[in-house]
């Protein structure tokens, strides 16, 4: 008996001694929130679950993330930062600064992501050489989406210019239709600058919007860029106000608007609703040369060594860049992977387009970060801009106006 007490005494204490293998866990800060979104985010949480891993979902809607980084600030402030969250452009590198990102370069060097990943794009997730972000995909914003059945119902072709794009509005408003679906939030007012801007060259976009330059900020371009923005609203409806992005991608593909310009999310609410490019609706690039990307991206945050946490950063960042994951989740989001090597032979026109369109742009040097998704310039310029941006809309200001407030408003934010 005191052999068998013993046996069992020995063997408690050898299996206490084994290491704890840690169990994967994340609490994960997003806003992918509306159809094709949570359809998208959906994978990943599969994939980690199969993985052996527990996420604790944490999605925060409205604002195109600002309600989101509102939530992250207060509870990085309060010593209790999620797992990991979605950020992007400089705002990694901002969070970076005030020390409480994690280095996941261990996961990026193991994985081999500097062989695969585009060396401009690469160079957004990384901090002080180190990478601290895990990147998920390539969403192209300058996009005009259109219900195909309208356009042929008017006799209209896609426009590849501001004045066909003028000329085919003013066409659909006297046959009683809406031009333009547009969701009347800063952010949306924004998105369509930008590409107005583009459309001005890549490299008037690059010293407006990238450099911050005054000469071009104040130019008669510039004016001409305001010009054609008090036209475009002139094709919204009168209840745009306060609308969500994919509630105008909506009134396009119900055939209540002909028009919406907007990223290639957009695209994810076609396709989760049924919808077939070509067929249902019709893609294009918005009128002018360059590319204008958003790229999504996970930083992990500081958990202070919390073991389940750390793995479960551990197996976010190996999943998220992955081939499998980076080719489900785009067909799904409407965007196109971040990674070289993923065919695209499963993807629609559209995205195919996207990654032919980006590789040219990269060649050119047109391959430009929106800075209406966080993409070129951090967070006071950026929103200094874009109340002059939103105040013109909403209001009769004149485009001279305009111009010499931008250029007062992004001197006193620099």
């Amino acid at each position: 008996m005191k052999m068998k007490h013993l046996f069992v005494a020995t063997t408690a204490l050898s299996l206490s001694a084994l290491p704890v293998l840690a169990e994967p866990q994340a609490e994960v800060l997003h806003w992918w929130t509306s159809g094709g979104e949570a359809k998208s985010v959906a994978v990943l949480q599969e994939e980690f679950a199969e993985r052996g891993g527990t996420w604790t979902d944490m999605p925060v809607a409205g604002g195109g993330g600002d309600a989101a980084m509102t939530a992250l600030r207060a509870r990085v402030l309060s010593g209790n930062a999620p797992t990991a969250v979605q950020l992007k452009g400089p705002a990694i590198q901002e969070w970076y600064e005030e020390g409480v990102l994690a280095d996941i370069s261990s996961v990026a060097e193991a994985q081999g992501w500097a062989d695969v990943l585009p060396a401009q794009l690469a160079e957004h997730m990384k901090c002080d050489g180190t990478w601290c972000a895990a990147p998920v995909n390539v969403h192209r914003v300058n996009w005009i989406w259109a219900n195909k059945d309208i356009l042929d119902q008017n006799g209209i072709e896609m426009p590849t210019t501001w004045e066909e794009f003028n000329a085919a509005a003013e066409k659909l408003q006297a046959a009683g239709v809406t031009p333009l679906a547009h969701g009347g939030q800063a952010w949306q007012d924004a998105t369509i600058f930008e590409t107005v801007v583009l459309g001005k060259g890549a490299d008037f976009y690059q010293s407006a919007l990238v450099d911050l330059d005054p000469e071009a900020l104040g130019s008669d371009t510039m004016v001409e860029v305001f010009d054609e923005m008090r036209t475009l609203r002139g094709y919204v409806d009168d209840n745009f106000s306060g609308r969500d992005w994919n509630l105008a991608t909506a009134m396009v593909m119900n055939g209540e608007a002909a028009f919406q310009i907007m990223g290639d999310w957009a695209k994810g609410e076609f396709l989760a609703a049924g919808k077939t490019p070509g067929e249902d609706f019709l893609c294009g690039a918005t009128p002018g040369d360059g590319y204008l990307y958003n790229v999504d991206s996970f930083a992990m945050f500081d958990v202070g060594g919390d073991d389940d946490k750390v793995a479960g950063q551990e197996l976010l960042a190996e999943l998220i860049v992955g081939p499998s994951f980076q080719e489900t989740f785009n067909l799904n989001k409407g965007s196109i992977p971040v990674r070289s090597d993923v065919s695209l032979d499963a993807f629609d026109i559209c995205a195919q387009t996207s990654a032919e369109d980006m590789a040219a742009d990269a060649e050119a040097g047109s391959l430009l970060p929106s800075y209406a998704h966080g993409m070129a310039l951090r967070g006071e310029p950026a929103g200094a801009i874009t109340d002059v941006v939103t105040a013109h809309f909403n209001s009769d200001m004149s485009s001279q106006d305009a111009v010499q407030m931008l250029t007062e408003a992004v001197a006193n934010a620099m």
